[in-house]
């Protein structure tokens, strides 16, 4: 009885009942949302200024005070926040059961390093977290620091000649992905060596999940030698598969196998849209005003269960 308990509360978690327009406060967008959509909006914000939480049922969002950025696990089941203040001289990650509502804090780095940028892993155990320090009074990335959702633990790894602007995300075989010479590598999560890398592939789409739900597909922004903007790669191989003929401003991961969303301006604004891969904007999701783009404005997507 447990377990089927258990198991239909996760359901609403994701579940498909919603309304058709989602007012997002202080945002000045709204969503337009249908029953029947792959995705389900769970948080946003901007920057790391403001971060807003979906309630676990219904259609409301609540600012989340004292953090700094929040993310649903592909199951709906847990959120991964990151506080906005160091504690004790650490900084740390908050995972919060959203069946049982019970947070657990758990360290990460000391001050005056960071973590920060929380991506989960597609079975919604772990969560990948980029590590920063400040050099010459610039951020850089030094690793990744990698948390166990379901121990409360944390391990963090220094990473040799990463990128300085480089992103950790978890790849769909379970290795990390960060930004590499114009291109690519996939690290292991326990040690950060290296498994295999492309150079000058193109960028990552990130910080959202670039990989297709399938995961054979890779979204990339192209590298120069293209005219187009966005490129979709084969992540095992490195070889392009699509060119897009179209021009987003961000992606914020996939919709299907099929189409991305997407980012675009749009008459002085921007358009939140569902864009397939020949580049045309299948469907408009919300309008976004030029100020709230430009205030860092973010979007976390949960896929249904």
């Amino acid at each position: 009885m447990l377990v089927k308990s258990a198991l239909a509360a996760l359901a609403l978690l994701t579940s498909t009942v919603t309304a058709p327009n989602v007012p997002l406060p202080g945002a000045g967008v709204t969503i337009q949302e249908q029953a029947s959509d792959p995705v389900r909006l769970g948080a946003y914000g901007f920057g790391t200024k403001r971060t807003y939480l979906r309630a676990v049922k219904g259609d409301t969002f609540a600012r989340q005070k004292g953090m700094s950025e929040a993310a649903l696990s592909p199951d709906g089941r847990r959120v991964a926040a990151v506080p906005d203040s160091y504690r004790s001289g650490w900084d740390s990650v908050v995972v919060t059961d959203r069946l049982t509502g019970r947070p657990a804090r758990i360290r990460t780095v000391r001050k005056p390093m960071t973590a920060s940028y929380a991506s989960w892993s597609r079975d919604s155990t772990k969560v990948a977290l980029t590590v920063e320090s400040k050099t010459g009074g610039k951020w850089r990335t030094t690793g990744f620091t990698v948390v166990d959702a379901l121990r409360s633990t944390a391990t963090t790894v220094t990473v040799p000649g990463v990128a300085a602007k480089a992103a950790f995300w978890w790849s769909p075989d379970g290795n990390l992905v960060a930004e590499h010479q114009n291109g690519l590598r996939f690290h292991n999560p326990a040690d950060g060596k290296v498994v295999r890398g492309f150079a000058g592939l193109g960028l990552p789409t990130g910080p959202e999940d670039a990989f297709s739900p399938s995961g054979k597909q890779l979204a990339v922004w192209c590298p120069s030698r293209f005219a187009e903007h966005l490129c979709v790669v084969d992540p095992g191989t490195g070889a392009v598969l699509k060119r897009v003929k179209s021009e987003p401003e961000a992606l914020f991961g996939w919709w299907d196998e099929n189409h991305v969303i997407a980012v675009m301006a749009f008459r002085g604004a921007y358009r939140l849209a569902v864009l397939d891969l020949n580049g045309t904007t299948k469907r408009v999701l919300a309008g976004i005003p030029a100020k709230t783009w430009r205030a860092d404005f973010w979007l976390n997507f949960v896929r249904r269960a």
